[in-house]
């Protein structure tokens, strides 16, 4: 999984951004690193040098308020910082003979005097390097939390000329996307083939939906029905991304092809911009699409099924949310509050079984239609808070595949001294009959995947389902 994250980062900050919890503005002391660990305020001022004093003020940040921060073995980040720093020593083509790990005793201030201690005499011999041996090495340790909600946000940069309403990327989706990639990539399912054309690169190179992706810069994406880390090439961070070498297959005509893909801006279509979609369907169907759960998002898709009821009495709604990677907790649980009062929606839990509730708004109104909620392994977060509430308070039928298990629990923003933000959950999530859905997700009540020959074709099986399952 690390590798993932770490191939992946940009998209890994896009979902933690997104899932961050809104909570008031907290300023927790950091007694122990004689810093002060605070939630920002608002933008941060530009970014400087990481150094030791930063990776030392995160170490006790996630100590101090990391959901299992209590009961966290800190030698666990430390060995894997130090590990990480080890092999960028190598990488770059140099060791140096004070980089021997130290003992660790399991006294978070000792361990930490004595890991500092090796690790300044080991970048004082390489002084040039301190940097990026800095960076590694934090980025090392917050990936040790494998905590899918886990994020340390540093030099994010956007493409010259990048404009709101512009994508960066190849120009493609695929079945395996964003969520999977690097919050939960075991619980993908080859093959691995194109769902949409966005633009850009894979739309001037004449990819089409359903076309199967057999190999990523000459690696199989998955391995005896295993992804591999070759799939987070797809989804490239700027400004470091490499062209991409795709083998294909297309079903239909049983083509082989090659193509080069250089990673650039595209402007998107409007339709694929808009958070919320909405259409009638056949029997007086409401179809609202949700892609994330954005601020106001739910009074979006209020508005929507409204406007399709003037005039007519609808016979249902079906809530598109696949691909929907997440957001706002409080959307979700405002979302499901237009079909259900009076319920718990989720619990988020301390490591020590504590828990706060996340419940419906009563003042919502109730839309009073049948619901039946469209699901894949790219619905993650506030999506799965929705998927798991709407199974087990019964109020809909979910359609598809299941979700994308990640959803460790909302992120909360910490600034560093270096105007870097580190982000992790202080709670877990857990749905509404209190079971864990980060890593599991949430299984659909009827198991309708998505083909190559569906995607080819333009087919929705999911769809039709849900459509026969209204009509009952």
């Amino acid at each position: 999984m690390t590798a993932f994250r770490t191939a992946a980062a940009g998209l890994a900050l896009l979902l933690a951004a997104a899932c961050t919890a809104p909570t008031p503005p907290r300023s927790q002391e950091n007694t122990a690193a004689g810093m002060t660990c605070t939630q920002p305020q608002g933008p941060p001022a530009a970014e400087t040098a990481t150094t030791i004093d930063v990776i030392e003020q995160a170490y006790f940040c996630i100590l101090g308020n990391y959901y299992s921060g209590s009961t966290l073995d800190a030698r666990s980040l430390l060995t894997a910082g130090f590990v990480a720093l080890t092999q960028e020593l190598n990488r770059g083509g140099r060791d140096v003979p004070e980089a021997t790990m130290p003992a660790l005793t399991g006294d978070r201030k000792a361990d930490w005097a004595a890991f500092e201690a090796v690790y300044r005499r080991t970048t004082d011999q390489v002084p040039d390097r301190r940097d990026e041996l800095a960076v590694v090495t934090l980025e090392a340790i917050v990936a040790a939390l494998d905590d899918n909600h886990a994020n340390w946000a540093h030099d994010v940069k956007r493409p010259p000329d990048y404009y709101d309403g512009d994508g960066y990327g190849l120009g493609l989706q695929a079945n395996v996307n964003g969520p999977q990639v690097h919050g939960n990539p075991g619980v993908a399912l080859a093959p691995l083939f194109v769902t949409t054309v966005q633009g850009g690169a894979a739309q001037a190179a004449g990819l089409r939906p359903g076309d199967v992706i057999e190999s990523i810069n000459g690696s199989a994406p998955f391995i005896d029905g295993t992804a591999t880390p070759a799939i987070a090439a797809l989804y490239p961070r700027y400004p470091e991304a490499r062209p991409v070498r795709l083998r294909l297959l297309r079903q239909s005509t049983g083509r082989r092809w090659s193509v080069t893909l250089k990673p650039g801006l595209f402007q998107r279509d409007l339709a694929g911009l808009q958070v919320v979609r909405s259409k009638l369907l056949e029997d007086d169907v409401a179809y609202v699409r949700m892609t994330g759960f954005a601020p106001d998002s739910a009074t979006r898709v209020f508005t929507a099924i409204s406007r399709l009821r003037t005039g007519r009495t609808l016979t249902g709604v079906v809530l598109d949310l696949r691909g929907n990677g997440g957001g706002s907790p409080v959307e979700a649980a405002r979302l499901l509050s237009a079909f259900v009062h009076g319920k718990v929606t989720a619990y988020q839990c301390t490591v020590n079984g504590a828990c706060d509730t996340s419940r419906t708004d009563d003042t919502v109104e109730l839309l009073g239609l049948p619901l039946v909620v469209l699901t894949d392994r790219s619905c993650a977060s506030a999506c799965e808070h929705v998927s798991a509430a709407v199974k087990d308070l019964r109020i809909g039928r979910l359609v598809g595949t299941r979700t994308a298990g990640v959803i460790s629990g909302p992120a909360q923003p910490y600034l560093l001294s270096n105007n870097t933000t580190l982000s992790f959950p202080d709670r877990h999530h857990l749905g509404p009959g209190r079971e864990v859905i980060d890593r599991i997700g949430v299984p659909p009540d009827h198991h309708v995947p998505l083909t190559p020959q569906d995607a080819a074709t333009g087919r929705d099986p999911a769809l039709a389902k849900a459509l026969t399952l209204l009509q009952k």
